[in-house]
C-alpha cells in the first residue's frame, strides 16, 4: 500500500507542517513514513513543496517520483508540479486560488482558503482544512488519528480551530 502524495503551494501557506503532521499520523498508525520539503529562495511567496511517502513496508527511496495525489494550493503550484502525477492519481486544487484547471483526467477542486477564512477566520488554516479533506479523499490515516496528529504538533491556543479546520475539509471533500 504505497502511497507517494505531494503538497504544494507557496512559502507562508503550510504544506510543509501539513505534510509533517500526515506523516506523524500514519507512524502513529505502524505505518513507515518519510517526508521531504522544497521551497524557493524566498520565505513567504516563493514556491513551497513537500512530499510525503507512506507505505506498510520498508521505504528504501525517500523522494517521490510518481505521486500518487498532488494538492496545488496556488496556480503556480499547480502548473509546475501536477506534470509527473500518476496517471491514474488525484489533483487536489484550491478553488479559491487555482483558477484554472490543468488538463488532467482526475481533479477535486475545494475551496480550501475560502472555506479557511469563512468557516474557521483565518487563512492560516488553509492547511488544515486541504489535510482534512485529503484524508477523506485517500483513507490514508483515519480521521481520528489525524486529529491526534494535529493535536500534538499545533500551538495549543489553536487546537479547538485546528480541529474545526479539519472537519470543514473532510466535509467539503465528502461534498466534492
Amino acid at each position: 500500500m504505497r502511497k507517494q502524495l505531494r503538497l504544494s503551494g507557496s512559502g507562508g501557506q503550510g504544506v510543509i507542517t501539513a505534510a509533517i503532521i500526515l506523516a506523524e499520523a500514519a507512524v502513529m498508525e505502524g505505518k513507515e513514513a518519510v517526508q521531504s520539503q522544497s521551497y524557493g529562495p524566498e520565505a513567504r511567496g516563493g514556491a513551497s513543496k513537500s512530499e510525503v511517502i507512506i507505505d506498510d513496508g520498508k521505504i528504501f527511496h525517500p523522494h517521490v517520483l510518481v505521486p500518487d495525489l498532488v494538492l496545488a494550493m496556488t496556480q503556480k503550484a499547480a502548473d509546475k508540479y501536477y506534470h509527473d502525477l500518476n496517471p491514474k492519481g488525484l489533483l487536489v486544487l484550491d478553488d479559491s486560488l487555482v483558477p484554472e484547471t490543468p488538463d488532467f483526467p482526475q481533479v477535486v477542486r475545494i475551496p480550501i482558503t475560502k472555506l479557511a477564512i469563512e468557516e474557521v477566520g483565518k487563512p492560516l488554516f488553509a492547511n488544515i482544512v486541504a489535510l482534512g479533506a485529503l484524508v477523506h479523499l485517500t483513507g490514508i490515516v483515519s480521521f481520528d488519528t489525524i486529529k491526534k496528529s494535529v493535536a500534538g504538533r499545533v500551538p495549543p491556543h489553536t487546537v479547538e480551530q485546528n480541529m474545526k479546520a479539519l472537519q470543514v475539509g473532510w466535509d467539503a471533500a465528502a461534498k466534492a
